[in-house]
């Protein structure tokens, strides 16, 4: 493995980005955290690569915080993935090189011991992690093995920034007053993102039917509508709306929508897609596969106030 790797061209690229929408593939960054293991994150949650820079101490820093930098003007906080992950590494080099990362709308630093390359992966390939992590599998989001064989441990990064610096208070959201018994379906991939998800439409006073994953979610969604069809109803009146997250093992959130989309049994059914991918690249992406609109995770306000006029239609 090599120590740096620059990967902001690739990144940077919206042209990149607008092929992998609907394609089923996504690219991972992988690297190193001086173990054995072999873990990726998505290239679209990462702004660049560098050797770690002198970190200031802070007094009081949660677990695996190790400090702040500034960065370009910003200060941002710096994680040690090895401590939160709880790995036994190496002394030397272990956190020798910085990944910056950009999601749900923070930007930090993620200290590791090496960066490898990106790779293109089928979402087909990816696979939840089941039971086979024991302590770490609140951090892990999926599994992918490599064409070499390899196995790539995916992290759940949203869950990483929670255990690291918290879980913003769930604040009060006026319920939706309807005479009608509102269902909204949901698929998210994250245990803190379907936690937060679930906050927020238990507030709005709306039930809801929650996937891990999106081939689970479209099975589900099929069955639904095969019902919807025995009983003669329309699909309207079980399902209001469908909030997607766009990272999701199996199938992608752009892939889902595009399924929805193009199925008729589905029309009128309004399709948000809820992710920690902020950016305007993103955002075009899931208009092109047809979603009625885009959230950048997670702002309980701005997500109840998108959903609240789709919902009381």
């Amino acid at each position: 493995m090599t120590n740096v790797l620059s990967a902001a061209p690739l990144l940077d690229s919206i042209d990149v980005r607008a092929k992998l929408a609907g394609s089923n593939k996504m690219e991972i960054l992988l690297f190193s955290l001086g173990t054995r293991e072999l873990f990726g994150i998505n290239v679209f949650k990462v702004r660049e690569v560098s050797q770690t820079p002198p970190i200031t101490k802070t007094p009081n820093m949660p677990h695996g915080v190790e400090g702040v930098i500034s960065l370009r003007g910003n200060i941002i906080p710096v994680i040690a993935l090895s401590k939160l992950l709880h790995l036994q590494t190496e002394p030397d080099d272990a956190e020798s090189t910085m990944i910056v990362t950009e999601f749900s709308r923070r930007t930090q630093g993620f200290l590791v011991h090496s960066v490898d390359r990106i790779v293109r992966v089928d979402w087909e390939r990816v696979k939840p992690p089941e039971a086979m992590l024991a302590g770490n599998e609140s951090l892990i989001t999926a599994i992918t093995e490599l064409d070499d064989g390899k196995l790539v441990s995916i992290l759940d990064v949203e869950q990483i920034l929670a255990n690291a610096i918290g879980e913003p208070p769930m604040p009060e959201l006026p319920p939706i007053h309807s005479d009608e018994d509102i269902s909204v379906f949901f698929a998210d991939d994250s245990v803190v993102a379907r936690k937060e998800i679930i906050g927020v439409l238990e507030k709005l006073g709306v039930r809801y039917t929650q996937s891990h994953d999106g081939r689970d979610a479209w099975d589900k969604l099929q069955a639904l509508a095969n019902r919807a069809a025995l009983d003669k109803m329309p699909l309207h009146d079980h399902i209001k709306l469908i909030l997607v997250d766009a990272e999701m093992p199996e199938m992608d959130g752009y892939v889902l929508t595009k399924n929805i989309k193009s199925d008729p049994r589905f029309s009128g059914i309004p399709v948000v897609m809820h992710s920690s991918l902020s950016s305007e690249a993103n955002k075009a992406m899931g208009k092109q596969v047809g979603v009625d609109a885009y959230v950048a995770k997670f702002d309980p306000v701005v997500l109840s106030e998108t959903l609240r006029p789709m919902l009381s239609r």
